[in-house]
């Protein structure tokens, strides 16, 4: 039987013609303890030609998988189904891993698989890079989970306000990931979000590597997390929290232990808060808007109520549940300006 290589990285792509080999060659320097699986989602440009050359070139790393267009979840999905490798990683076609982190957490993987003592869950740091501004930001976790030690959830610390484990900071055991159970949408932004938070209870042994591993490129006007995309899009935002809501029920989040139990309620809570402002802050169809809104309050009160009155009267989303709908969007608005202000001053 070939032996697995250490981790699959899935790269989704759609018209990334002119940013994946920045992408594809990060990776390329960790050789062949890893495969590449490039997903061409239906692309309509050169992305497809420029797969299957680097799997010609790389045949033992690298393979091609082209699909009808499904969107990234799609794709995330479709490399999860191909991949081999112990652990699996989605890196997104315009971002890049940093080859010294990455030298680094091939290194642990090895010296932990050597002594059984491998983690399910590898948590890493990502940086903001602003390039076109000359700036970036780190997330890092050092306060929130022990550094360079393998744990459980019950030495994870509380996380506050916006400090969220991202698809960014993530490398999954990939065989529990599957058994997780997690698929994410088609044809749907924010999929991240659940990409993030499902296959948490199944992930029993975490460890926290201090390293800026994954540099998350922002400044593409087309990108899911501009302001403009992230007001149109607020339906497919309200489709995720609604694939969160049924994810786990509040007595099976209630029965995990108290460190994953306190992140599930944190991330519910801010992804909520998230969806306020998808909804609130746009321009036009106001009054459908509202409605919108309104009717994801209902559909989480019918579905769970006990879940429903945690995030709706003992969380974030308590401070602005009440407010009239246009104090709604100012307040949210404001908050998402102050948060991106912080990050392009760091």
């Amino acid at each position: 039987m070939q032996e697995r290589k250490l981790i699959s990285f899935a790269v989704p792509c759609y018209n990334s013609e002119t940013y994946m080999d920045g992408c594809i060659q990060s990776l390329l320097t960790a050789k062949e303890d890893i495969e590449i699986i490039i997903i061409d989602d239906g692309s309509k440009d050169g992305t497809g030609a420029i797969a299957d050359e680097y799997a010609r070139q790389y045949p033992d790393i690298v393979r091609a998988v082209h699909q009808m267009n499904g969107g990234h979840g799609e794709g995330v999905n479709v490399g999860l189904a191909h991949a081999n490798g112990l652990y699996y990683k989605v890196v997104d076609s315009d971002d890049k891993l940093d080859a010294a982190a990455l030298a680094r957490l091939m290194r642990i993987l090895r010296e932990h698989l050597a002594k059984g003592c491998e983690a399910d869950l590898y948590i890493v740091n990502f940086v903001y890079d602003k390039a076109l501004e000359g700036r970036e930001f780190t997330r890092h976790y050092k306060k929130q989970i022990p550094v360079n030690t393998l744990c459980g959830w019950e030495s994870v610390k509380r996380f506050h306000t916006s400090e969220m484990l991202l698809m960014h900071s993530l490398v999954y055991k990939t065989d529990l990931l599957k058994a997780s159970g997690t698929v994410l949408p088609k044809h749907t932004f924010y999929v991240d979000n659940i990409f993030s938070y499902k296959p948490l209870p199944f992930m029993k042994k975490l460890y926290y590597l201090d390293v800026d591993l994954y540099r998350y490129f922002i400044g593409r006007e087309d990108q899911s997390v501009n302001l403009h995309n992230i007001v149109r899009r607020y339906e497919q935002q309200i489709r995720v929290m609604k694939e969160m809501i049924n994810a786990y029920s509040f007595e099976e989040i209630s029965r995990m232990s108290k460190g994953l139990r306190r992140y599930m309620l944190h991330s519910l809570s801010v992804i909520m808060m998230l969806t306020q402002m998808f909804v609130s802050c746009g321009v036009t169809e106001r009054k459908q808007r509202k409605q919108d809104l309104k009717a994801l309050w209902r559909y989480i009160r019918c579905r769970d109520r006990r879940l429903y009155k945690k995030l709706r009267y003992r969380s974030y989303n308590a401070l602005v549940a009440w407010m009239p709908f246009p104090l709604l969007r100012f307040t949210t608005l404001t908050g998402y300006k102050y948060y991106r202000r912080r990050l392009a001053c760091s």
